[in-house]
Formats: structure tokens, C-alpha cells, sequence
């Protein structure tokens, strides 16, 4: 069986998440579910190796989206969104953008009414 043509039958909902992030589960970067990342200059250009999955979170990202929008737009889990955002943060494809804090050490309550807003909207 080709791995290509499970992909391109089984739609996105039916690959397990393990087979997305090579067996993976812990991501090289801390992303708290506010994170910011957006697309790099570099990522926008078409860049060899990359996956579709990391072609169309690119799409995604050609405007800034916290970690959990992304999981969500790709309906993939969270686990799954943070490895494959630490990835593209790893070759250059995506920014990181580290969130301001607000008081006691937690995200300000700005970031949070946008992440919310973006949520409701999907």
C-alpha cells in the first residue's frame, strides 16, 4: 500500500496523529496554546520536503494565528499542531512570537479576548 494514496483517500480526518509527526510527541519548542506564529519570509517561498500538512498550515499562517487556532483550522490535535509549528519554527518556515504577559506571569487579557474571538469564529 502507498502511503500517498491513504493520505489522498482517507481525507485528513483518518490519518493518526503519530504518522503526521514521525512517531513524535513532544514538540523541540515550549508553544503555550497562545502562541503566536506566522508564515517567514522563507516560507513563503515554495520550499522543498515540506509536506502538505505543512503546505497548508503555511496557507494558514500568511496571517498570524495562535497555536490553538491553528489546531483547530486543521482540526488536528493540539499535540499534533505544536510538533509540526516547532518543526517549521526549527528550518525557518514559521515565527514564533513570544506573547506579552500580563500580570501573576499570564497572557494578557488582549491575547486571550483574540484567541477566543478567532475560536468563535470557526
Amino acid at each position: 500500500m502507498h502511503w500517498g494514496s491513504v493520505l489522498e483517500e482517507g481525507g485528513a480526518g483518518m490519518v493518526r496523529p503519530y504518522f503526521r509527526t514521525h512517531g513524535r510527541t513532544r514538540p523541540t519548542r515550549d508553544l503555550p496554546i497562545e502562541t503566536l506564529v506566522s508564515i517567514t519570509q522563507r516560507g513563503r517561498a515554495v520550499v522543498r520536503g515540506s509536506t502538505q500538512e505543512e503546505t497548508e498550515i503555511c496557507a494558514l499562517l500568511r496571517t498570524s494565528q495562535s497555536v490553538a487556532e491553528v489546531a483547530a483550522r486543521r482540526r488536528i490535535p493540539l499535540g499534533v499542531a505544536r510538533v509540526l509549528l516547532s518543526d517549521l519554527a526549527d528550518r525557518g518556515i514559521v515565527a514564533v512570537h513570544t506573547a506579552r504577559k500580563g500580570s501573576g506571569n499570564r497572557p494578557s487579557l488582549e491575547l486571550m479576548e483574540r484567541i477566543l474571538h478567532g475560536l468563535s469564529r470557526l
